[in-house]
């Protein structure tokens, strides 16, 4: 593989004292390994890149997710990032070959307010229109509603959203769910909203179709309906 190969938080934080993956630290730095390539061909030895925040964010996530946003083979990272007063993002890096810094090339909106989160669910063409939707859990222990956004052009645009889903507790330091293809496209597997039953959502003509796929009876519940 060539381009980002992995990603993940350093350099420690208590700087925004949420907690809610279970304590208050936070990475302030963004690391990734990475491959240079140019026309598909390696043109250097390995190195990191990184993205360092201001004072006024950090990462508040379990892991980076890598995908390929854009279909050319390489890998963006997937990050949640906070503002002290504005709460959570998504935000999307990038590698650039020349430059030390991963840029930050796409960011969804802040949710608005502090000690507000959200928890990612996974990347995927989820509709088979060609382009990759990002999804995640928009505060899922207040609101409790997915999102669906779409990376096209170099830009996040919000498709759909629907309400009584989450995939996270106050103090868990995971993240539950995730996406599957069963064989008839991709699902975005989580939790109903009282973490009742397990649910597999579609994007479908642009609207989100839920449906029970088994009894919520813990993590083995999630683990199971992603391996179908």
């Amino acid at each position: 593989m060539i381009g980002i190969t992995a990603a993940w938080y350093e350099v420690p934080t208590d700087r925004y004292a949420h907690g809610v993956l279970g304590d208050a630290i936070e990475g302030s730095r963004l690391a990734a390994y990475y491959t240079p390539v140019l026309g598909g061909e390696v043109i250097s030895s390995c190195g990191d890149k990184h993205a360092i925040l201001d004072d006024a964010h950090v990462f508040e996530d379990t892991q980076p997710r890598l995908a390929d946003l854009n279909g050319d083979d390489q890998a963006e990272i997937i990050a949640v990032r906070s503002h002290v007063q504005k709460g959570a993002q998504l935000a999307i890096y990038a590698a650039v070959p020349d430059e030390v810094e991963l840029r930050l090339i796409a960011a969804t909106p802040y949710i608005g307010q502090r000690n507000r989160w959200l928890a990612p669910i996974g990347a995927a063409d989820l509709d088979g229109d060609g382009y990759i939707e990002i999804a995640y859990i928009d505060r899922p222990h207040l609101a409790k509603t997915l999102r669906v956004w779409r990376f096209k052009d170099g830009e996040l645009t919000e498709v759909t959203a629907a309400s009584g889903l989450t995939n996270h507790r106050i103090g868990e330091d995971y993240i539950s769910g995730g996406i599957r293809d069963c064989g008839q496209g991709p699902e975005m597997i989580t939790a109903d909203a009282n973490w009742t039953n397990i649910m597999a959502t579609r994007l479908v003509d642009g609207q989100l179709q839920a449906r029970i796929v088994g009894p919520h009876e813990g993590r083995q519940s999630f683990e199971a309906a992603l391996s179908c």
